[in-house]
């Protein structure tokens, strides 16, 4: 794994990026702190995705469908979790990518000890993921927050 966080990109070209981090009661792999934040699903969230589907297939999207609530025990690199392409998976980092002609997106959940940390980066390519990005900008950091406050409390 390379030192930090990946990211989608050069930081200085980045569209976005949030980085959020937890100290948690005890040791969780990567792949272990996803699957207890997707399995503890916020309220509303398929109804977000299921109106992200619908709006943004107009213009080309694909959809994505949201997030399942199941997560394997083991991924291996190329495998998807929901809707994410599995670019690096290990104890320390687990690397998961969505692109598209719109933007990239990467989100790194990141094991250092007992700390655990989300970053987010997204990359856009033209004037429609500039406009996606507007109302996602503030959710996603609101829902990211959300998420590591749930599994810092469900961790004992």
């Amino acid at each position: 794994m390379q030192s930090g966080p990946r990211l989608v990109g050069a930081e200085n070209e980045l569209d976005f990026l949030d980085r959020q981090s937890v100290t948690l009661a005890r040791s969780l792999s990567a792949l272990e702190a996803w699957g207890m934040i997707m399995t503890q699903p916020m309220p509303l969230m398929q109804l977000a995705f299921r109106i992200r589907d619908a709006v943004a297939s107009k213009f080309g999207v694909k959809r994505v469908g949201g997030f399942s609530g199941r997560v394997p025990e083991q991924v291996e690199v190329g495998q998807k979790l929901d809707f994410f392409l599995v670019e690096e998976v290990s104890p320390q980092a687990l690397v998961l990518t969505e692109r598209d002609r719109h933007l990239d997106v990467m989100t790194c959940i990141s094991v250092d000890g007992r700390d655990i940390s989300i970053t987010s980066s997204v990359k856009t390519h033209n004037w429609f993921g500039r406009l996606y990005m507007i109302p996602v900008r503030p959710v996603h950091k609101r829902i990211v927050a959300r998420n590591l406050k749930a599994l810092q409390a469900s961790v004992a």
